[in-house]
């Protein structure tokens, strides 16, 4: 068979991770163009070229699915290599939050955040707790005792609430303010509000 039905059942013999992949991606696709009320398991399963069953064996509803497209699709931070200061430490990890954000399935996640009922946001909140704020949080952590080492940062601005100043800030002035958090905004939270409240 020639023309589109071949490139169809072809892609329809797609069997395990790389058809799991296709439809984590096509359901990102649908995210970005539609949102969460307008997605439909059959659309996505149209742009992943296979059967609609393929995806209810696999996620037994659009939320799971969803869940599992945001968790694939976000990209990590990171490791933070040592600048040699907790200045450029800071700006670096902030620039690598902005990016996961910025990324197709941190916009997507975001969309979903502002469509969704209450029932599905707190899953959908897990999956930036997990996949951004305690990886942030863990990072920022280990910065501030590294710049504890260095001399840079007073011993005791190490609490839970100095290592929540930077994603706490970032998220609301993305959520209240609608930041995009260009370099120069990052900057100036750094050198206005952190490297004061580190300095020893």
């Amino acid at each position: 068979m020639t023309g589109p039905g071949r490139t169809v059942a072809a892609a329809g013999r797609r069997r395990g991770p790389e058809l799991e992949r296709a439809i984590l991606g096509a359901a990102l696709e649908q995210l970005g163009t539609v949102g969460w009320s307008a997605l439909t398991m059959e659309g996505v399963a149209a742009g992943a070229h296979t059967g609609k069953a393929a995806l209810y064996r696999r996620w037994p509803s659009k939320a799971d699915l969803v869940v599992d497209a945001l968790r694939a699709g976000l990209p990590g931070i990171g490791e933070i290599p040592d600048g040699g200061s907790v200045r450029e430490d800071l700006r670096l990890l902030c620039v690598r939050m902005r990016d996961v954000m910025d990324s197709l399935a941190g916009q997507a996640l975001r969309s979903v955040l502002h469509e969704c009922d209450d029932v599905h946001a707190d899953r959908f909140r897990g999956v930036i707790w997990a996949g951004l704020h305690e990886p942030a949080q863990r990072l920022i952590a280990e910065l501030l005792r590294r710049g504890v080492a260095r001399g840079d940062v007073r011993a005791d601005a190490t609490g839970p609430f100095v290592v929540d100043a930077i994603p706490a800030m970032m998220m609301y002035r993305s959520k209240v303010c609608g930041s995009e958090w260009p370099e120069v905004d990052i900057e100036a939270m750094i050198d206005g509000l952190m490297v004061p409240l580190l300095r020893p």
